[in-house]
């Protein structure tokens, strides 16, 4: 076997692989090491006498204890061709995230692995694991989706597996209850609201699906056959859409997110008033009361009363 030509950034990628290759063998013979690197036992004796010249750099940036050198058993080398690692610049401790460092990573791989397709990644759950393992104390719980919001989702997610069409009730705002059977297509989230966007069978059209208005699911056994029809912008204008205007501080736009990129917006003084249309005055109320009176809906009435009672509502819960 003729050496691999050492330049100095091969050099500096073996050294980098080195380290984590001693520490897994725990013990290995020069030659073994050597024919796994593709290079010579002179030069991995080599390789092996310089690494205890790397460290950790000390308070000036170049003087080091002798514990901050990676450091090997020098009699094992000389004598037996053996390379066992003794000091591994504290290597094994690794840093740990706190909790709420955790909940965030955690946060988002839950949401990750709530999408259907994605809900039985082996990737996902194995990554969570090692999240609440790593961190320095126990993450704080985080709940990514409503108990009855997940009951729908993982519906959603069991019948694109199947490609079966779902069937639930539907309320709308001021609307009664109507039983709908829907091919579903794409799962969303925008604003911490969850949306199903599926072809409807009754409508015979694509249509828009606020899960939190979603029961009584099951699946059918009627095929999906609609589901590579066009899927509309999430918030594109319908029909029978309305037309409402709010009104907030310019400084507060960037906290909105994309919820008035389609939204007509005029600014004067600091102020900014955002004309859009939405599918029902209800469409707002979480948005407004969320960002505690930084957003005033100005029309429709019944959007400004269903905001009011959203508010309401919630402080209720205080009393």
């Amino acid at each position: 076997m003729s050496p691999r030509p050492a330049q100095a950034s091969a050099r500096a990628a073996l050294m980098l692989q080195l380290v984590p290759y001693l520490v897994a063998k725990e013990e290995v013979s020069l030659a073994e090491a050597a024919a796994d690197f593709d290079v010579s036992p002179e030069q991995m004796r080599r390789m092996v006498q310089q690494l205890t010249m790397i460290g950790r750099p000390g308070d000036a940036g170049y003087w080091q204890m002798p514990n901050d050198l990676f450091d090997i058993d020098w009699e094992l080398l000389e004598e037996q061709d053996t390379i066992v690692i003794t000091n591994t610049v504290a290597l094994e401790r690794a840093p740990k995230l706190t909790a709420r460092e955790a909940a965030a990573l955690l946060a988002g791989l839950q949401l990750a692995r709530s999408l259907p397709g994605v809900a039985s990644s082996e990737v996902a759950n194995g990554l969570l694991a090692k999240l609440e393992k790593g961190a320095a104390s126990a993450p704080a719980d985080v709940i990514v989706v409503p108990p009855p919001v997940d009951a729908v989702r993982v519906a959603v997610d069991d019948a694109l597996q199947s490609g079966v069409a779902l069937s639930f009730t539907y309320k709308a705002p001021d609307a009664a209850p109507t039983t709908r059977t829907v091919d579903p297509v794409k799962v969303h989230i925008a604003n911490g609201e969850w949306y199903l966007q599926g072809w409807c069978h009754l409508r015979q059209a694509m249509r828009t699906f606020h899960l939190d208005r979603v029961s009584d699911v099951v699946l059918t056994d009627i095929a999906i056959t609609h589901g590579d029809e066009r899927v509309p912008a999430l918030f594109a204008p319908g029909e029978n859409d309305i037309e409402v205007r709010v009104r907030f501080a310019d400084e507060v736009a960037a906290l909105l997110g994309g919820y008035f990129d389609r939204a007509v917006l005029e600014s004067e003084g600091g102020i900014t008033t955002a004309t859009l249309e939405v599918a029902d005055e209800h469409s707002l109320k979480r948005l407004a009361a969320r960002r505690g009176g930084d957003i005033e809906i100005l029309s429709p009435p019944a959007a400004r009363c269903a905001a009011a009672a959203w508010a309401e509502a919630g402080l209720a819960q205080y009393v």
